[in-house]
């Protein structure tokens, strides 16, 4: 399976965050920390270069709490400045609200000795489906911005004011033009920031159990009641066995499986699981 997909707005989106960037004082750069390496998107390293910026690892609630804090630390220790958050906890919108006080003071001490008070503009960036609509609405207290649980909600660029003043500019999520590294793309298709539509959902899902074998192979034993097996296809077959994803004369209905399990999770009805950690 070669996974590629690049749809024509997205090469509007780079455009518009190089147009934009430059008005901006810092970057919200949110990535999904279930895949946060996969999340960075090293084409807009250059248009943000020079900018302050934060990682968001959003949707902290579905990954390996242990595997966030070693995120964190990996990230804080090459001197960025990192926090974990779940996009739909008030709790979590003050905690980087707090952080952003760090970025901001500069920009607010330069001008207040002048007399002048301006409000500090922020952009935020991410893959498709990291959650930033819903990080946003969080921020702004009220639903200001579009969400939606598939990749490619957002179209076009929104400025929006925060309660503490800042102005906010949410942009559309953006992949790689070119995925040249195919493992990345499996993480970003596993987490939902590559559609469906464009996936081998059986493929992906054979790479899901591989995977969980590998990470969480107890938590995925005690998910499905499953027998002791290593192999991802025999795994896959069990599961169909057990909810009753059957075709007619009793063949496996790999097709209802693999959506299932990949759903599960994405809900984290697995287990809490994080699909790199750092090196």
């Amino acid at each position: 399976m070669y996974i590629h997909w690049f749809p024509g707005h997205m090469t509007k989106s780079l455009r518009l965050i190089e147009e934009n960037v430059k008005t901006v004082d810092a970057v919200i750069y949110v990535l999904d920390a279930r895949a946060p390496l996969s999340c960075i998107n090293e084409s807009l390293d250059k248009l943000i270069d020079g900018k302050p910026f934060i990682y968001m690892l959003n949707k902290a609630d579905l990954a390996d709490k242990n595997k966030t804090e070693l995120w964190i630390k990996y990230f804080n220790a090459k001197g960025i400045d990192a926090i974990a958050v779940n996009g739909t906890e008030r709790q979590s919108a003050q905690a980087l609200f707090n952080l952003l006080k760090k970025v901001e003071k500069p920009k607010v001490e330069k001008f207040s000795a002048k007399g002048v008070t301006i409000p500090t503009r922020l952009m935020v960036l991410g893959v498709p489906n990291s959650g930033k609509s819903t990080v946003i609405n969080s921020l702004c207290g009220k639903k200001s911005a579009v969400t939606g649980n598939k990749p490619g909600v957002t179209k076009g660029k929104q400025w929006i004011r925060l309660q503490n003043g800042m102005e906010l500019l949410d942009t559309p999520g953006t992949l790689f033009p070119d995925f040249k590294n195919q493992e990345r793309a499996v993480k970003l298709a596993l987490i939902g920031s590559v559609k469906d539509e464009v996936v081998d959902l059986e493929e992906l899902s054979k790479d899901l159990v591989s995977a969980l074998i590998t990470l969480y192979p107890q938590e995925l034993k005690l998910k499905y009641s499953l027998n002791d097996c290593n192999d991802a296809e025999e795994i896959l077959k069990q599961i169909c066995k057990k909810r009753g994803f059957l075709l007619r004369g009793s063949e496996f209905d790999f097709e209802r499986c693999s959506k299932a399990v990949i759903d599960d999770f994405r809900k984290g009805k697995i287990c809490r699981a994080t699909l790199e950690i750092p090196k």
